[in-house]
């Protein structure tokens, strides 16, 4: 067989392990499973590393352009560990239409921006989730972009209650003493970035570091943000069950995506905006609007 058949052969084959890893390795955050409730965050760093390993067996398999029973192999060996390294695979679901708008209620959540904007950016996270960590930068870009015509509404969905439902009921404690944001980068830097459990008394480190009133915060933690917590992840979990997930005028984007994804949505919804209050609508019930007309469910 000529060579040059083979290589085209061999490119073709490796463009669908590109895809397979793409699609198993989704810059989203998905609930533990059943046999997992022991994971450590010693065990998600072993796992990043696994994933590394993976990626560096690929690229060796892309050298060998000549041997399609190799490349096969190669792909059937890399299915094999991804399925080990993630667990058993979720039952397929249906999932939001990119389209469609979702019926997402703000009030009271914490904000940066402008009361009132042209598009509103809800991000639904998990404080365990690295993904959610890591498109923080993506969403500063977009501020420093879109100005006051967006704002960003932080809301919870806590999927990894073990370690973190703790540091959301401490930003929502925080949150009610005018402190959500300095807590919620504290949060980031002394846990996840540090590779830090955050318990009770680290906490409540941050807290005495931002001058929270201690009575207060722990009556908040245990109490109203309870509360909170459970009545954000009954309105998100109906549309989504990974992190981060986020709803930009209503509409669906999953995961940590290139700041491309964003703004291509953004930028349709502010031309909407724009439409809807040049006709005479009011800025301070545009979002109102939408969360009235959105779905309720998928």
């Amino acid at each position: 067989m000529p060579k040059p058949f083979v290589q085209r052969r061999s490119q073709t084959a490796l463009l669908g392990i590109a895809f397979l890893t793409t699609m198993l390795l989704a810059p989203a955050c998905a609930p533990k499973s059943k046999g997992a409730s022991d994971m450590t965050l010693a065990r998600l760093a072993a796992n990043e590393s696994k994933v590394e390993r993976l990626e560096e067996r690929l690229a060796s398999l892309e050298e060998k352009t000549g041997r399609l029973d190799g490349v096969a192999e190669g792909v059937q060996l890399l299915l094999e560990k991804l399925d080990k390294l993630d667990g058993e695979a979720p039952q397929q679901k249906q999932r939001p239409s990119p389209t469609a708008i979702y019926s997402v209620p703000i009030d009271g959540d914490p904000f940066i921006g402008p009361e009132f904007a042209k598009v509103t950016i809800v991000k639904g996270y998990d404080f365990y989730c690295s993904y959610c960590d890591r498109v923080r930068p993506t969403l500063d870009d977009l501020r420093t972009l879109y100005g006051k015509d967006i704002k960003i509404v932080f809301k919870n969905l806590v999927i990894h209650d073990d370690y973190a439902r703790l540091p959301a009921l401490a930003a929502c404690a925080a949150h009610r003493q005018g402190k959500f944001m300095p807590m919620f980068e504290e949060i980031w830097v002394k846990g996840m970035r540090a590779r830090v459990e955050l318990t009770e008394p680290n906490l409540l480190a941050i807290a005495k570091s931002l001058k929270l009133n201690k009575k207060r915060f722990l009556a908040d933690m245990k109490g109203p943000c309870e509360d909170k917590i459970q009545s954000d992840f009954e309105i998100l979990s109906v549309f989504s069950t990974a992190t981060p997930a986020f709803f930009i005028n209503g509409r669906h984007l999953a995961g940590a995506q290139p700041i491309a994804r964003f703004r291509k949505i953004i930028d349709q919804e502010l031309e909407k905006a724009n439409r809807a209050i040049g006709a005479g609508f009011k800025l301070k019930d545009y979002y109102k609007s939408l969360v009235a007309s959105g779905r309720r469910s998928l």
